[in-house]
């Protein structure tokens, strides 16, 4: 799929600002860390969000649960506590997944959550609790829909086979899309994003968005829709294998859920190690990318209990080394060292050990410069280095600057994060000189 062309910066180039969209969304830039949610019927069997095309069951069949629907322990303002906690600064809702169930009041379908026992409009009681709270909001809507007779399900993937009833006819299906999607950027407010998903057949037409970006100017788009949109959508461990970016040439929001398995509830769900998300994030916001963590509610409401205390060890993590990525530009083009990512703020360069540490020590050669002062934000304490010559740099006769005596064994289960402050900012050559006498610090 397409990505917005704003580049950033070449993949391994100097530092340069980060363009933005020189609008209203702009506010994108400095939230750089929100909850992704995806809640619907398919909290109600526990298994999985796409429970009624990975297990083959009968449209009517999976429909009937709407009858079941009654999130009576729901709570926004919970939801947003939370989110707060893990630092997030805005929140993703599933307004419609594949499945075509709608967590808001429209007029164009009956398949909605007033229409069930709960009786309630979702999106209208989160988007209250965000307005209150000045919390962006921003709405998913799939694209793929299995309910629907008009979506032209194919059996391609995401899709369903044809199933008795359709009436497959997608200039149909689009206007029912829009119309829907003008209800959600008309009836809740304040608007901060639309994450479209699954446009399987690749089908182009830009003036859904341009619909958005005139009823909802704050409002990001990313680039699953009928169009490039904003920004793009990398998920899960995408890069793995590939060479991976310095910096990314395009704007660019991750996701992950804190679900091995699934992105919705499920019940015996296989959660990530905290190392493994916290370097995922780390990886990102170091990169200069936003990142969106997935949590997937109950069928009552609730946000299960070991996916809330995930959120909550993150953010007692990200609340200590927020600084590293707020404000800061990707800089690791300064080191050649490429277990580490690099960010910085004038003077001040943060050093990321995003990858498993193999020694108590980090080289950052080629920087011979002495920091006036180290820090591990993880902890607060001081953090040991020197300027010398390692014995494994003899070819070269340099004295390049070392982190040593890191708490990598105490901290194993974190990313740790290493604050260096100079006497002035280093630029693209300033890492080749400075001081090469030995210059142990202890």
């Amino acid at each position: 799929m397409s990505v917005v062309q704003s580049v950033t910066g070449a993949a391994a180039g100097g530092p340069c600002p980060a363009p933005r969209f020189g609008d209203g969304r702009d506010w994108w830039f400095r939230r750089r860390f929100g909850l992704f949610v995806h809640w619907g019927l398919y909290a109600i069997p526990g298994w999985h969000e796409q429970h009624q095309w990975r297990r083959r069951v009968p449209r009517e069949q999976y429909a009937a649960l709407a009858r079941a629907w009654n999130p009576v322990r729901f709570e926004p303002d919970a939801w947003l506590d939370l989110a707060e906690e893990a630092g997030m600064g805005y929140i993703c809702l599933t307004t419609k997944h594949h499945d075509g169930f709608c967590l808001f009041e429209s007029r164009h379908t009956d398949y909605h959550s007033v229409n069930t026992p709960y009786g309630r409009d979702v999106v209208r009681l989160l988007a209250e609790a965000c307005h209150r709270r000045d919390f962006p909001l921003c709405l998913y809507y799939s694209i793929a829909d299995w309910h629907h007779p008009n979506y032209p399900n194919q059996g391609r993937h995401h899709e369903l086979p044809p199933q008795p009833g359709d009436a497959p006819d997608l200039a149909k299906y689009i206007a029912y899309l829009k119309a829907q999607v003008r209800e959600l950027c008309t009836q809740y407010g304040v608007i901060h994003g639309v994450w479209w998903d699954m446009n399987v057949d690749r089908h182009v037409d830009p003036s859904v968005n341009a619909m958005i970006r005139e009823l909802q100017p704050l409002a990001v788009i990313n680039n699953r829709g009928y169009d490039e949109g904003d920004f793009g959508t990398p998920e899960r461990d995408y890069e793995k294998g590939q060479d991976v970016p310095l910096r990314f040439e395009r704007r660019t929001e991750a996701c992950q859920s804190v679900g091995l398995e699934s992105w919705g509830y499920r019940e015996q769900e296989d959660y990530y190690t905290d190392r493994h998300l916290l370097r995922s994030i780390d990886g990102y916001l170091a990169r200069d990318a936003n990142y969106l963590l997935n949590v997937g509610p109950m069928a009552d409401g609730t946000i299960p209990a070991e996916a809330a205390a995930i959120l909550r060890r993150i953010g007692a993590w990200y609340q200590g080394v927020s600084e590293a990525f707020e404000g800061t530009v990707p800089a690791s083009h300064l080191t050649a060292n490429r277990s580490v990512l690099l960010t910085r703020r004038g003077s001040t360069l943060y050093v990321h050990l995003t990858k498993d540490p193999v020694a108590q020590a980090v080289k950052l050669k080629p920087i011979r410069t002495a920091p006036r002062r180290a820090v591990l934000l993880n902890t607060g304490a001081p953090v040991e280095w020197t300027v010398d010559m390692a014995p494994s740099d003899h070819t070269e006769q340099g004295a390049f600057l070392r982190l040593v005596r890191l708490p990598v064994n105490e901290l194993a289960n974190t990313v740790l994060v290493v604050k260096l402050e100079f006497d002035q900012p280093l630029d693209d050559t300033a890492a080749a000189h400075g001081d090469e006498t030995d210059l142990r610090k202890r």
